[in-house]
């Protein structure tokens, strides 16, 4: 029910006021200015500033996805009674403590799924910002799992429900990739690289190896000339072997279990399918922007078509980022956090469009626990 996301709001929102005040009180500074109704939102064109908070009008918060988290990431917000009900009700949904040790991965460090997607979901909804960051957000996006973050954040999807459908599609991403031996290989290119074409000659090694249908392709748009590459480990090896020839300046192997966002994840498709259809989806309070095509989320059929569709469709992270600080030539960038550990998506920001990221800022939750300590 959409009242009682209301209620939920409100109650986050008062977790994020203690957060910030308790910070701010440490630092000797006043606490921020009490925070407006949502429903009252900033007007479009030009964005202001908030008075006396140095705060634009609107804000972009940004959700990282898997590869951000590590452990202890939470220790700064434990202290704080709705997150630690958060992570009871966690628990509930997953059957295990998302506070203890993850389990050591299998394959020499290259197991990171099933139990890392459903980490990253609910630690980059805790964001410890400034109140009227949270009340003046106006668009939102999250970095492949951290998609689901973003729409929980936003009101169209429950945490519950939406961590229920984290852990479905991790494991169902996992045993798809245990069907095949296959991994993600990070590019950095030079001008002339032509990814596509490096894909194909790879592809066509496959097959000289006797592979059927072999699967080589960008699988993640980060920034320009940088990509990853998701297949078959011959593939990739190949392309690490050939990086010369394909004007590849660094290649590196990520620590995944298999080749995320191609079509070799399609036996992910149909669990994941059967659980959006499960539970109530609403239409976001703010955009939201999609990974599969950069655009912003319309209604409650279309999050579900595309949530499903990301699975096994190339995050377009690049182009998401043109999309949502696209604007009139001298209209002001808003204020962008990034709200989970680590500051990729600042730094692929940085690449992506730099005056948006002068803009941007990295909410740490670690801060207040070394605040404290001190």
């Amino acid at each position: 029910m959409r009242s009682a996301f209301h209620a939920k709001l409100r109650h986050g929102k008062a977790v994020f006021a203690q957060v910030v005040s308790d910070r701010e009180r440490r630092r000797g500074a006043a606490p921020p200015v009490s925070i407006r109704h949502r429903g009252s939102r900033p007007a479009r064109g030009r964005p202001g500033r908030a008075a006396g908070s140095g705060i634009p009008e609107g804000t972009v918060l940004l959700f990282p996805g898997q590869g951000s988290q590590f452990v202890g990431m939470c220790r700064g917000l434990q202290q704080y009674p709705g997150v630690r009900d958060m992570y009871r009700l966690a628990a509930k949904v997953l059957g295990y403590d998302l506070l203890s040790p993850p389990p050591p991965p299998p394959r020499r460090g290259r197991g990171r799924g099933r139990a890392a997607a459903p980490r990253a979901c609910p630690r980059s909804a805790e964001c410890s910002v400034c109140p009227q960051v949270v009340e003046r957000c106006v668009a939102a996006a999250g970095y492949s799992v951290g998609e689901f973050a973003a729409l929980v954040f936003a009101g169209a999807l429950d945490f519950a429900e939406a961590l229920y459908a984290v852990k479905v599609r991790a494991e169902a991403m996992q045993k798809a990739a245990e069907a095949v031996p296959s991994g993600m290989l990070s590019v950095v290119g030079r001008r002339e690289a032509n990814y596509k074409f490096a894909c194909l000659e790879a592809r066509k090694h496959c097959e000289s190896l006797g592979i059927e249908n072999p699967v080589c392709t960008v699988s993640n748009y980060l920034f320009p000339d940088s990509r990853v590459i998701a297949g078959h480990l011959q593939a990739l090896e190949f392309l690490q072997e050939n990086a010369r020839k394909y004007y590849f300046k660094r290649t590196k192997m990520l620590p995944v279990s298999g080749a995320f966002h191609t079509r070799l994840m399609e036996p992910a498709v149909e669990p994941l399918a059967e659980v959006l259809k499960s539970i109530e989806i609403q239409k976001p309070l703010f955009c939201v922007y999609s990974n599969v095509d950069g655009k912003k989320y319309m209604h409650s059929k279309h999050i579900q078509k595309l949530l499903v569709k990301q699975v096994v469709s190339p995050v377009l992270w690049e182009q998401t980022m043109h999309s949502v600080y696209e604007r009139k030539q001298g209209t002001e960038f808003p204020y962008t956090y990034e709200v989970g550990p680590g500051n990729q998506l600042g730094a692929i920001l940085k690449q992506c469009n730099l005056k948006a990221w002068k803009q941007y800022k990295h909410v740490d939750a670690l801060e207040d626990e070394e605040a404290a300590e001190t």
